[in-house]
């Protein structure tokens, strides 16, 4: 059963459609075409200095010079190790120019990690943050026989030099010095775009040829690189474009993802893309910063985890916002909870907050609410248009389960990757081909209503065994959030001394502000009472801890590997 009516079209807004035409060009001619049409309009907006689209043509096109001089060549892989600075934007646009794929770094890694990273991947140059490079990188640049060009840059380098005095002054910024590395050219941003001609290499790109190689959150395990083509990029984005009805040239974009994870990524490609602003947020977590931004240029679309959100109705001036501006809120990456979400939207408008969700391996977004149409709280959504998906039983994986079960989320798209870079059998176990169709199983578990909305139950992984039922993290959690103390949470399962092989269920809590001073023991016996009244018996937390701060990831998400590593004996 491939739900062959599709229930999920009967509820696409009325401009949406169900398969477009999708554009046979690749990223990098795409977005010169849209650049040499409006030099002059903003690009990016950051610390107070604002760039236009003639200003990345120019700097791009220097920066892909400079790659090409230094070891680079058509197809190898370029790292990029920044947060959301104008660098980050002007490298990558160089490296399409430069025929060469790009690969997000996080700058939260540890030198260990990033080593791992950059091996994996082979990359030949890697764009970093002079700090890091002092401070990390420097210990393991041995371990790189690949590594051929390192181009470090300071966070402030396009701010002129009083406001980066003035910001220096004003918090402390992390600063490091470049220095030679035996066997690699080091250079820093400004000697790229400075000693370089403004000349586009003009290298043939095709849309089937590689642009991302973009790793996994690595939540679940080692991370890996999925390789995502021009095709996969394009299409992600013409189909996205289309569902959120976005105005070419008119959007006001700000968003705390970062441009290393996919969710970012897509988004700062997907502004470029239509030839809109996007407002540059370095530190997603500075919601002062965030909210005067906010005040300053009237975005017309915001996008955020949830965490973020929960953190900005925290900020009193946020509340004071004229959001008349703001035509709606996209929420992905982690659940909603039901409450925040009513809470957000009697400051945002109505109607205004649309959930997805989506994946690295399927170039950003697979499903999301409509827009316009009724959206469904705790529902992710329907699939996006020329994508379809399906539920697969959990125990054998190879025949669908009816509507209102729940199974396994399997994708088909044009945003599907090709697969991961030099992993042949995780490939095959991922990408998978059902009566001549290549299918990726996702790993996340999901059911479908009668209408065609999606609704994430669990991450496989993330399932729980106990006494024999098999209990969806996620739904406890789900539930759990509706408990006025708890701000996050995250329910995982611990070995049952009792009956080898299952589990029994654990949650641990980081408490809202209110109830930060209260006695732990009453408010874990509030909760305990609550979730018997309103879960099944098995599914009731048998252990609770409340903590100080829930780990979270990059992008926000609780960090559930890192629980698990946190109560290992």
């Amino acid at each position: 059963m491939k739900y062959p009516h599709e229930p999920w079209l009967t509820h696409y807004d009325p401009a949406v459609e169900r398969d477009l035409d999708l554009p046979e060009v690749s990223l990098k001619d795409h977005l010169n075409k849209v650049f040499a049409e409006i030099p002059h309009h903003h690009a990016l907006h950051f610390l107070g200095i604002t760039l236009t689209y003639g200003d990345l043509t120019s700097y791009s096109n220097r920066f892909a010079q400079a790659l090409l001089s230094n070891g680079c060549k058509p197809g190898d892989v370029v790292g990029i190790n920044l947060p959301n600075i104008p660098q980050y934007l002007i490298a990558q646009l160089g490296i399409l120019k430069a025929g060469c794929s790009a690969s997000g770094v996080s700058p939260l890694l540890t030198a260990r990690e990033m080593a791992y990273q950059l091996s994996d991947a082979k990359m030949k140059a890697l764009v970093t943050l002079d700090a890091i490079f002092e401070k990390r990188l420097n210990a393991v640049t041995d371990q790189l026989p690949d590594l051929k060009t390192i181009i470090g840059t300071p966070i402030l380098d396009f701010l002129p030099k009083y406001k980066q005095l003035l910001a220096k002054w004003l918090k402390k910024v992390p600063s490091g010095t470049m220095s030679p590395v035996p066997g690699k050219k080091v250079l820093t941003f400004r000697q790229a775009l400075s000693d370089y001609p403004d000349q586009d290499p003009a290298h043939s790109v095709t849309p089937d040829d590689h642009c991302l190689i973009q790793y996994t959150g690595g939540t679940t395990g080692t991370p890996k690189g999925a390789v995502l083509t021009h095709r996969n990029v394009m299409s992600q984005l013409a189909i996205v474009v289309n569902w959120l009805q976005m105005n070419p040239g008119k959007e006001v974009i700000l968003s705390g993802f970062p441009f290393f994870h996919i969710a970012g990524l897509a988004l700062g490609l997907g502004s470029m893309y239509q030839g809109n602003a996007q407002i540059l947020v370095p530190d997603p977590r500075n919601t002062r910063f965030i909210v005067q931004q906010m005040a300053k240029f009237k975005p017309t679309i915001l996008v955020n985890v949830p965490s973020l959100y929960m953190m900005l109705l925290e900020e009193p001036a946020f509340r004071k916002l004229d959001l008349s501006r703001l035509v709606f809120c996209l929420s992905a990456a982690s659940p909603f909870p039901a409450n925040t979400l009513k809470e957000l939207e009697s400051v945002i408008g109505e109607g205004k907050l649309v959930e997805a969700y989506g994946m690295t391996e399927c170039s950003a977004l697979v499903t999301c609410n409509p827009r316009l149409g009724v959206k469904k709280t705790g529902s992710v959504g329907l699939p996006l248009s020329n994508t379809i998906l399906r539920l697969m039983d959990l125990d054998t994986g190879d025949h669908d389960v009816p509507v209102g079960e729940e199974g396994e989320i399997v994708v088909s798209g044009p945003q599907v990757m090709k697969g991961y870079l030099n992993r042949p059998d995780e490939t095959s176990r991922t990408l998978r081909e059902h009566e001549g169709t290549i299918w990726l199983h996702t790993g996340d578990i999901g059911r479908m209503d009668e209408d065609g909305y999606f609704s994430i139950v669990d991450r496989s992984k993330d399932m729980l065994n106990v006494g024999g039922f098999k209990v969806f993290s996620r739904e406890v959690e789900d539930k759990l959030y509706e408990h006025p103390a708890i701000e996050f949470c995250a329910v995982v399962g611990v070995p049952n001394p009792k009956r080898v092989g299952t589990e029994v269920v654990k949650l641990v809590y980081q408490p809202c502000r209110a109830y930060k001073n209260r006695d732990a023991e009453t408010v874990n016996s509030s909760i305990i009472a609550f979730a018997r009244e309103n879960c099944a018996p098995y599914k009731v937390p048998k252990i609770i801890e409340q903590i100080e701060a829930m780990p979270l990831t990059s992008v926000g998400k609780v960090d559930k590997k890192a629980l698990r590593r946190s109560m290992r004996p």
